[in-house]
């Protein structure tokens, strides 16, 4: 099985994700992680690596490729980054969506990463806003539609134990053998 779970920074995807991984026996790969390694080795912040990506587009091209890759190639994953869902494409049995209110999202980034609420909403408005810009040029997406995905929940109307339960409630319920209510994911340029 191949889930993906994408979402604006902040919507909760990384306490979701563990839980459900562990549930389903799937590999987690993270998209953000994977960001946030090659911003430290460079002795950046998350938003001075976008800033820079903005810039050198090779930073999200590699990133993107290596994630696609991975949901072309390995089965009993689950694949978690904002374009995780536009990545894995058809090959995605299912993909999720989490999203949050910014202000409830900001306030989760302002706890996790010990900063002020009004930096950590500014930072992740701008952070949004220049993801947005580049997805659209590179590969002609729109983040914020959201046809595409199987599911989308607003995770701040459940407890952080309940969001991976209904999750995990929807996944169980799904049947690989009916495929009609699929979207195919079409106009993406996947030129890396």
């Amino acid at each position: 099985m191949l889930l993906t779970v994408s979402g604006p920074p902040g919507a909760g995807k990384s306490t979701t994700v563990a839980t459900l991984a562990e549930a389903f026996g799937l590999e987690h790969i993270s998209g953000g992680d994977i960001f946030r390694q090659l911003a430290a080795e460079r002795d950046m912040t998350a938003v001075e690596f976008n800033k820079l990506a903005e810039k050198d587009d090779q930073i999200d091209r590699d990133l993107d490729r290596r994630l696609r890759t991975i949901a072309l190639e390995r089965d009993d994953v689950l694949l978690e980054s904002r374009l995780a869902g536009w990545l894995a494409g058809d090959a995605a049995d299912i993909r999720l969506w989490l999203d949050a209110p910014l202000d409830v999202r900001a306030e989760r980034i302002a706890e996790r990463e010990d900063k002020s609420l009004d930096v950590a909403r500014e930072e992740t408005r701008a952070r949004e806003e220049s993801e947005a810009l580049r997805y659209e040029e590179y590969y002609n997406i729109d983040i914020t539609d959201l046809g595409i995905y199987d599911i989308t929940l607003n995770t701040a109307r459940w407890s952080e134990e309940d969001v991976p339960s209904v999750l995990k409630a929807a996944v169980e319920a799904y049947d690989p053998e009916d495929d009609e209510g699929k979207f195919p994911v079409e106009g993406v340029n996947y030129d890396f």
